[in-house]
């Protein structure tokens, strides 16, 4: 198949895109840098110089593609995470440029839609486990993403394949938030949201391109990427405390403020809907796994090294 992808050269998409190609593929993906063409000339895809904000420029882009992938996001520098301003090219990305890409595809004969959302919109759970079947309770600072899904129900609606793909907390070696948070825990500092026995749903970014690939071969409707078995707060900071070889303390007043007040909630989300709709399995099932493979591969971070 002909796949658009924008993002394609964020921390998700540069796994996505080869990914895709190694599938026999023809991949083009957004760049907005020489660096970032040159980047997917390397792994066998198309770049296209495209302004997500221009209809026009985005119809041109997508035309001739049978789907289209939107991994595209603004994420700000931990150091300004708090700040709502942070957050405005990653909303406009969410509402403008999401309506723009469906819009385009049937302009333009996509016939598939696979967009990127948060599994942080459901309410305060406890210890209940939560599907997608949970209403979203989105706080005003993620009505985009909302949006951005929005779209895509408009897309199924009107006889497309929408997929909604409702990501956890994103960590990896390669992401600059958990380097960030990496040095921190090297210092025993975590600026982790929530009471102790709340719980977080995380995803390795590994396992979330997988579930991107998968999601070419699913049914219209929302999916849940998450690990198997999300940990309380509790239970995480003993692993990283653990990993580090020192005692780790949480600082969840830092973190769960302004914009990200919603990780405060105890969210235990399932990923068994995709998992019974594809082969789709996550390499880390828990952070527990997760947490050592990022720090073997950013040994540098915390030793210092």
């Amino acid at each position: 198949m002909r796949i658009f992808v924008a993002g394609a050269t964020g921390v998700l998409g540069r796994r996505v895109v080869p990914a895709l190609v190694d599938r026999g593929h023809a991949v083009t993906g957004v760049a907005r840098s020489a660096d970032k063409a040159d980047q997917l000339r390397a792994q066998r895809a198309t770049p296209a110089s495209v302004d997500l904000f221009d209809p026009a420029a985005v119809t041109a882009a997508v035309d001739g593609n049978d789907v289209v992938i939107n991994l595209a996001t603004s994420i700000p520098p931990t150091s300004r995470m708090l700040r709502p301003s942070a957050w405005r090219t990653n909303d406009r990305l969410r509402t403008e440029a999401s309506r723009h890409l469906v819009n385009a595809a049937p302009q333009t004969g996509a016939e598939r839609h696979v967009q990127e959302a948060l599994a942080f919109i459901y309410p305060e759970s406890g210890a209940a486990w939560i599907d997608e079947d949970v209403p979203p309770d989105a706080p005003s600072s993620v009505d985009a993403v909302l949006s951005a899904e929005a779209q895509v129900h408009r897309f199924a609606a009107g006889g497309g394949s929408g997929v909604v793909l409702r990501f956890g907390l994103f960590y990896s070696a390669d992401s600059a938030q958990t380097r960030d948070m990496l040095t921190l825990i090297r210092r025993g500092l975590l600026p982790q949201a929530g009471a102790n026995e709340a719980y977080q749903s995380w995803v390795h970014v590994d396992d979330a391109a997988a579930a991107v690939v998968a999601a070419l071969d699913v049914g219209s409707g929302t999916y849940n990427v998450v690990e198997d078995d999300p940990l309380t707060n509790a239970e995480h900071t003993r692993v990283l405390s653990e990993l580090v070889g020192r005692r780790v303390r949480r600082l969840p007043r830092v973190a769960g403020v302004g914009p990200l007040a919603f990780q405060a909630r105890s969210q235990r989300v399932s990923n068994r809907r995709l998992c019974g709709a594809t082969s789709w399995r996550p390499a880390f099932g828990s952070r527990r796994d997760g947490w050592t493979q990022v720090a073997n591969a950013a040994r540098h971070v915390i030793t210092g090294a």
